[in-house]
C-alpha cells in the first residue's frame, strides 16, 4: 500500500466516527507513523509504506478513532509561536488561552524585570510563551502534579528557559513562596455537571484536576484569587481566565478580596475569557 491509499483509508475511518477533522488527523498520523514532514507525504504519495510503518499509522488511528486527541498521539502542540510537548498529564493548550499571553504581553509592553507567577502551569505554555517574549521577566510555576511539573521540566529545557523559571509542586492554599508583580491562571472552571456533557475527546482523557472546578466552577478560582491577593505586589495584576458564564461571580470574589476589575476580554468566539485585575 502507498502512503495516499494508507492515508485516505485511515481518513474514512475516521470519518465512520465523525471526527470532523478526519483528512486532516489522517495526514498527521502519517507524518508521526513514519517520521516525516507532511511536505513528504505529499511529494511521495505513491511511495509504498513499510508494514511496520503501516501498523504504526492503523494503531495510532485506532487510536484516534476511539477519541485520543491527535496532541497526544504525536505528543506535541503548537501554542503561540513555540512547540510544546504534552501528554495525557497536562491540559492540551488552546488557542482561546493565547489571549491570556496576548494580554499579558500588552500590559508589561514597556516593563523590565517582572517576576511572574502561573498557577496551575500545567505545560507551561501560558508561562514560558511569555517569558520567551520578555527577556528579562522571571517566572515562578506551581502545580499540584508531579508528573504535569514533568513535562514542564522538558518544555522549559526545550525553550531554553530552564535559568528563568523556577517550578514548585505546591497546591495553592499551602504556597507561600515570593510576592509578584503580576500572577497568571488558567485555573479549572469547568462545572461538575458540565463536565459529564463534555467530548469524549476531553473528559475520557484529558486530567480531570485540570476541568474540575466543584458544583459552581468557582471553588478553584475562589482559592487562587484568595491567596493571590497575599502574594501579589500592589498595584500588581491578576490574569484569570474563566468559564464564559461566570464574569459577574469572578468580578464579585475580585472586589471581596480588594481587586480592582481594570478589563473583561473576549476570546476568538467572542465569548467572555480573560478577567485583567489589579490589586488596590
Amino acid at each position: 500500500m502507498n502512503i495516499k491509499s494508507a492515508i485516505k483509508k485511515g481518513q474514512l475511518i475516521l470519518e465512520s466516527k465523525k471526527i470532523k477533522t478526519a483528512e486532516l488527523d489522517s495526514y498527521v498520523l502519517m507524518s508521526k507513523a513514519i517520521n516525516k514532514e507532511r511536505k513528504f507525504l505529499i511529494l511521495n504519495s505513491e511511495e509504498k509504506i513499510s508494514k511496520k510503518n503501516l501498523e504504526n499509522f492503523n494503531t495510532l488511528i485506532e487510536q484516534r478513532a476511539n477519541g485520543k486527541p491527535v496532541a497526544y498521539l504525536i505528543e506535541k502542540k503548537d501554542f503561540w509561536k513555540y512547540e510544546f510537548i504534552v501528554n495525557k498529564d497536562v491540559l492540551i493548550p488552546r488557542p482561546d488561552t493565547e489571549t491570556l499571553v496576548e494580554e499579558v504581553l500588552k500590559l508589561t509592553k514597556n516593563k523590565n524585570k517582572l517576576r511572574l507567577l502561573d498557577i496551575g502551569i500545567g505545560s507551561g505554555c501560558i508561562l514560558f510563551s511569555i517569558l520567551k517574549e520578555k527577556k528579562n521577566f522571571y517566572g515562578v510555576g506551581i502545580d499540584i502534579s508531579n508528573k504535569s511539573l514533568n513535562i514542564c521540566k522538558v518544555n522549559s529545557h526545550k525553550l531554553r528557559l530552564k535559568n528563568r523559571v523556577k517550578l514548585i509542586n505546591s497546591d495553592i492554599d499551602n504556597f507561600n513562596y515570593g510576592k509578584y508583580d503580576l500572577i497568571i491562571s488558567n485555573t479549572p472552571y469547568i462545572k461538575q455537571r458540565v463536565l459529564k456533557c463534555m467530548e469524549k475527546d476531553v473528559i475520557n482523557f484529558e486530567p480531570k484536576c485540570a476541568l474540575d472546578g466543584g458544583l459552581n466552577g468557582l471553588s478553584e478560582i475562589r482559592k487562587v484569587i484568595s491567596k493571590s491577593s497575599e502574594l501579589i505586589k500592589k498595584k500588581g495584576f491578576l490574569i484569570l481566565e474563566i468559564g464564559f458564564d461566570q464574569k459577574k461571580s469572578v468580578k464579585k470574589i475580585l472586589n471581596d478580596k480588594g481587586f480592582y476589575i481594570k478589563e473583561m476580554v473576549k476570546d476568538l468566539a467572542n465569548n467572555d475569557r480573560c478577567i485583567i485585575s489589579v490589586k488596590i
